[in-house]
C-alpha cells in the first residue's frame, strides 16, 4: 500500500508525521515482531518509526529549501518493510513550506546611472529579489523609499516573476542633487511577512547645463593706493556646478575692442586661478575706483561662460603735499590800510581726498594779518591790525598748509609785502633847541650853523625843505640878518653882525616834507656873535675934547698917597676885550705919579717938593684884547693956591652930568642882557644833557 504524509519543515526531531500501525491496520504489539523498518531512498535517514507506538516520527529537522530547491513541491518517500509476512509499503511524504526565509538581493547596494537631462519616464531596470521560499512565502511585491524624482514600477515576466524598474517622474538637476540614495525592499507573501533591503544608489551624470557662476555676482574690494606691484586684490569665487570639463573655468577680462578698460594696464587676471593682482602703481588721484569686468568660460560642449564684476575702489593714502597757489597779491599795501583789507587771495588744493585732503592755512601769530576763509579751499589774507612803514617797511609773509592726514603733510610758501609809505610822520629836528655861535664882522654868507632833520617816511614825503620863519621876536625881520639852504639847512649870515648890537638871535627854522598834505615841524637856534675886539676903550672921564688936555691942580704939599683924580674908561667890547689896564705912558723924566692898573686912580707916589711947574701926565687905557685896543688921555697937574682943596671939587662932579648918567645905565643894561643869555645858553645845555 502506499501511504501519503505531509509535515512542515523545520519541525524538531520527533515530530509525530503519521500513524503508521494505525493507517496500515497493523497491531502496534507485531511491529517489533514483524522487524518493521524503514528505508529512504535518496539514502537519507530523515524519519523513524516509533516501534511502542507504530508512529512515523521526524529523525532530524528538515529544510524543504536544502531539499527540493526551488522545485513547486517537495516529497520524501520512504519504504517500510515488515517481515512474517514480508510486506512493502511505499511511504511518501510531502515537506510543506514555511515561510522561514527573507527575500534576498544578489547585492547588497545597487549603483545606477542616469544623465540629469534624462526626460521623466525614462526607467532603470533593477535586479530581482529571491526568496528561497515557495508559493505565498516568496517574493510578493516590491517598495521603492520616498523620492521627489523617481518611482516604483513592477512588471510580471511570464514565469510570474515580478521585475522591478525605477521610472524618472521628475527631471534631475546634478548640481542641485547629484547622487540619490533609495531603499529598494522586496516582501514576501509569508504570515509574517517577511523582507529584504537593498541600497539604490543613483548617480546622476553631468550635462554642461550651467554657466560658470560668480559669488556674489558684483563685488567691491577696498585697495590702498600704494601697494606694491603684485599685491593680491582678490581671488575670484567661481563655481560651475557641473563637474569635469564642463566644470573647468578659464577667466579673461571682458573689455571692448573699440575702448580697452585702462584697468587692463593696472591689473593682472590669473586665467585659471581667477587671481586678480595689480601691475602697476595705483594712483587714488588719477582714479578713485576702477570697474573691472571679468568672463569665467567653462570647458564643456557647447561652453557657457558667465560673468563677474569687480569694483576696485582705492583708499586715499597722504601721498600729496598741499599745495598753495598765490592768486593774487596787493603789494604793496599802504601802512595806513584798514584792518580787515584784503591783501592777498591764496587757494590752496590737495589731491588726496577726505582728511587727507582737508587742509588747513596757517601764518605766524605775531604778524599784523590773519586768514579768512572765503569760501572752501580759498582764502583771503587781511590785516589785522594797523601798520606802519616806519617800523616795518614790508614782512616776509610765510603761509604754511598743513593737511589732517595721519602722517601729515605741509607745504609752505613765503613772499614779500611790501608797505607803501604815507606821510603820516612830521619831519623831527634832532633838537628842538640849538646854539650857535659866530664871530662879530664875520662877512656875508658866513655859515652859522646847519640844522638837521629827519622823517621816517620815504619819498617825497620825506623829503625835506628848510626855511626861517619870521615871527617878528626881533625888532628887523630875522631874515635880513640870516639865510637857510632849503635844501641841506644849513644856516648863512645875510649881513655882517655886530656884537655891540645884537648879541643873540633867535632863528625859529621849519622844516616842511613834500608829502601831501605837507607836515612840519619847527625848531629855534639861538645864533650868540662872539665879540671881536673892535672897539677901543673909551674914556668917560675926564672927558675932554680930543687934541686937549686935563688940567688937574692938587695942593703943592700933597702926600704920597695923595688921590688926585680917577681915570674912568669903558669898552663897548666884552669879556677879555673889555678887561682895562690903566697906566703912565713913559716920559724922559721921571714922575712922581702912578696910576692905579685896575682902578686908574692916580695918586702921588712919592713925596712933592715944592711944585713950581705943571706936570703933564699921559694916561693910556688898554684892553685885553687881540689886538690890544687903547685911548689915552692927557693931564697936567699943577699946584693949587689953595692948598686945601676938597677932592670932591677938584673932580669937576662929572656924575651930575646926564652923559654920564646916561653911560651908567648902559652899563647895567649890558651886564643883565649878558646874564640872561647865560642863563638862556646854561638852560639850554642841561636840557640837551
Amino acid at each position: 500500500a502506499q501511504l501519503h504524509y505531509s509535515v512542515p519543515e523545520d519541525r524538531e526531531p520527533g515530530f509525530s508525521v503519521g500513524d503508521l500501525a494505525k493507517d496500515l491496520g497493523v497491531e502496534v504489539r507485531s511491529l517489533a515482531a514483524r522487524n518493521l523498518r524503514l528505508v529512504s531512498e535518496g539514502g537519507q535517514r530523515h524519519f523513524q518509526v516509533d516501534l511502542a507506538t507504530g508512529v512515523l516520527l521526524l529523525d532530524s529537522r528538515l529544510d524543504r529549501e536544502a531539499l527540493c530547491g526551488q522545485s513547486p513541491t517537495c516529497s520524501l518517500h520512504l519504504q517500510l518493510v515488515m517481515e512474517n509476512p514480508l510486506q512493502l509499503h511505499r511511504v511518501e511524504v510531502d515537506v510543506l513550506d514555511v515561510n522561514d526565509n527573507a527575500p534576498q538581493f544578489p547585492k547588497p547596494e545597487v549603483v545606477l546611472e542616469i544623465t540629469e537631462v534624462a526626460n521623466p519616464g525614462t526607467r532603470l531596470p533593477l535586479e530581482v529579489a529571491e526568496d528561497p521560499d515557495m508559493g505565498s512565502n516568496s517574493i510578493s511585491t516590491y517598495e521603492l523609499s520616498p523620492s521627489k524624482h523617481f518611482a516604483l514600477s513592477i512588471n510580471v515576466r511570464g514565469d510570474g516573476v515580478k521585475m522591478p524598474e525605477i521610472v524618472l517622474e521628475k527631471a534631475l538637476d546634478r548640481e542641485k542633487v547629484p547622487v540619490h540614495h533609495l531603499i529598494l525592499t522586496a516582501l514576501d507573501g509569508g504570515n509574517p511577512v517577511k523582507s529584504g533591503t537593498a541600497k539604490v544608489t543613483i548617480h546622476v551624470l553631468d550635462a554642461n547645463d550651467n554657466p560658470p557662476v560668480c559669488d556674489p555676482p558684483i563685488s567691491k574690494v577696498h585697495l590702498e593706493e600704494n601697494v606694491p606691484v603684485g599685491t593680491l586684490v582678490t581671488k575670484l569665487n567661481v563655481t560651475d556646478l557641473d563637474e569635469g570639463p564642463n566644470g573647468d573655468v578659464e577667466y579673461s577680462f571682458k573689455t571692448s575692442n573699440n575702448a580697452p578698460g585702462k584697468f587692463t594696464k593696472l591689473f593682472s587676471l590669473d586665467a585659471w586661478t581667477g587671481e586678480i593682482r595689480t601691475k602697476a602703481p595705483l594712483d587714488y588721484e588719477e582714479s578713485s575706483a576702477y570697474e573691472i569686468a571679468i568672463r569665467a568660460r567653462d570647458k564643456g560642449s557647447p561652453a557657457m561662460e558667465g560673468h563677474c564684476h569687480l569694483r576696485v575702489e582705492l583708499i586715499d593714502i597722504n601721498d600729496n603735499s598741499p599745495e598753495i597757489v598765490l592768486t593774487s597779491v596787493s603789494s604793496p599795501v599802504q601802512e595806513d590800510a584798514a584792518p580787515g583789507t584784503v591783501i592777498a587771495l591764496i587757494g590752496v588744493k590737495d589731491s588726496d581726498s577726505g582728511d587727507n585732503g582737508h587742509v588747513h592755512l596757517q601764518i605766524a601769530k605775531e604778524l599784523p594779518f590773519k586768514l579768512v576763509s572765503s569760501f572752501k579751499e580759498h582764502f583771503s589774507l587781511v590785516t589785522s591790525g594797523p601798520l606802519d612803514r616806519e617800523k616795518a617797511s614790508g614782512y616776509n609773509i610765510t603761509v604754511r598748509a598743513v593737511d589732517s592726514g595721519s602722517p601729515q603733510r605741509a607745504t609752505q610758501k613765503t613772499f614779500y609785502l611790501r608797505i607803501a609809505d604815507v606821510n603820516d610822520n612830521a619831519p623831527n629836528f634832532s633838537s628842538p633847541f640849538d646854539t650857535a655861535h659866530i664871530q662879530e664882522n664875520s662877512l656875508p654868507g658866513t655859515s652859522v650853523f646847519s640844522v638837521s632833520a629827519s622823517d621816517p617816511d620815504e619819498g617825497s614825503n620825506a623829503k625835506l625843505s628848510y626855511s626861517i620863519l619870521d615871527n617878528g621876536m626881533q625888532d628887523v625881520p630875522i631874515s635880513t640878518y640870516f639865510r637857510i639852504d632849503q635844501d641841506n639847512g644849513t644856516i648863512y649870515t645875510v649881513r655882517t653882525l655886530d656884537y655891540e648890537q645884537d648879541k643873540v638871535f633867535q632863528v625859529p627854522v621849519e622844516v616842511k616834507d613834500a608829502g601831501s598834505p605837507a607836515l612840519s615841524s619847527t625848531a629855534v637856534v639861538h645864533v650868540f656873535v662872539l665879540d671881536e675886539n673892535d672897539n677901543a676903550p673909551n674914556i668917560v672921564y675926564p672927558s675932554v675934547p680930543k687934541g686937549s688936555a686935563f688940567h688937574q691942580a692938587i695942593p703943592a704939599l700933597a702926600e704920597p698917597g695923595y688921590l688926585v683924580t680917577k681915570i674912568v674908561a669903558v669898552d663897548a667890547d666884552s669879556g677879555h676885550n673889555a678887561w682895562l689896564s690903566y697906566q703912565l705912558q713913559e716920559s724922559a723924566e721921571a714922575l712922581p705919579f702912578q696910576v692905579e692898573r685896575r682902578s686908574g686912580e692916580i695918586r702921588v707916589a712919592q713925596a712933592l717938593r715944592e711944585l713950581e711947574d705943571p706936570h703933564r701926565l699921559v694916561v693910556e687905557v688898554r684892553d685885553n684884547g687881540t689886538p690890544s685896543l687903547s685911548a689915552s688921555v692927557v693931564i697936567i697937574i699943577s699946584p693949587e693956591e689953595n692948598s686945601v682943596q676938597d677932592f670932591s671939587k677938584s673932580l669937576d662932579l662929572p656924575q651930575s652930568s646926564p652923559e654920564d648918567t646916561n653911560l651908567t645905565l648902559y652899563l647895567i643894561i649890558s651886564l643883565v642882557c649878558i646874564s640872561l643869555v647865560s642863563c638862556v645858553m646854561f638852560g639850554l645845555v642841561a636840557a640837551r644833557c
